[in-house]
């Protein structure tokens, strides 16, 4: 273990955020969404998986070493639900409030539709799987910059 990091977060998940850069996008999902399948066409190639944990809890952690962007209106993506896209569930609100408190700042979700959503999230760096049962438990987090002192 190291000091000031959530023990939550492995290894392998530290490395992967160290890796990225800004403006990279990051899906954190539940064990219902492809993740398997989709994280091959990745960045990173392959799953990353953050047993034990439910979405809320892995979002928490993960923002705890990781800014959003701050030059997109939405730095984070939920998929709509199928039949009904204007529906907002619980945990999409929950996970507004949960980023905007790690942020610090108010937090625009922007929804997409099922295939847009697996599309997008092809692209991105990586994906982590966490415990949660869903449904709808998808989001694309984009990672944004740390201004840091000069070395």
């Amino acid at each position: 273990m190291l000091k000031g990091i959530d023990q939550r977060l492995s290894a392998e998940i530290v490395h992967v955020l160290m890796l990225m850069g800004h403006g990279d996008d990051l899906v954190i999902c539940d064990v219902n969404h492809p993740a398997v399948t989709i994280a091959k066409e990745t960045t990173y190639g392959k799953l990353v998986d953050m047993p034990g944990c439910n979405l809320l809890t892995a979002a928490e952690a993960i923002l705890s070493l990781m800014p959003l962007d701050t030059f997109v209106p939405a730095p984070v993506a939920r998929m709509q639900v199928v039949g009904d896209p204007g529906k907002v569930l619980p945990l999409f609100d929950a996970m507004q409030a949960t980023c905007a408190r790690c942020d610090g700042r108010p937090i625009a979700l922007n929804p997409l539709e099922r295939f847009d959503f697996y599309a997008t999230a092809k692209k991105s760096f990586a994906i982590i799987r966490t415990s949660d049962s869903g449904p709808y438990g998808c989001f694309i987090l984009k990672k944004g910059v740390i201004n840091l002192p000069p070395i």
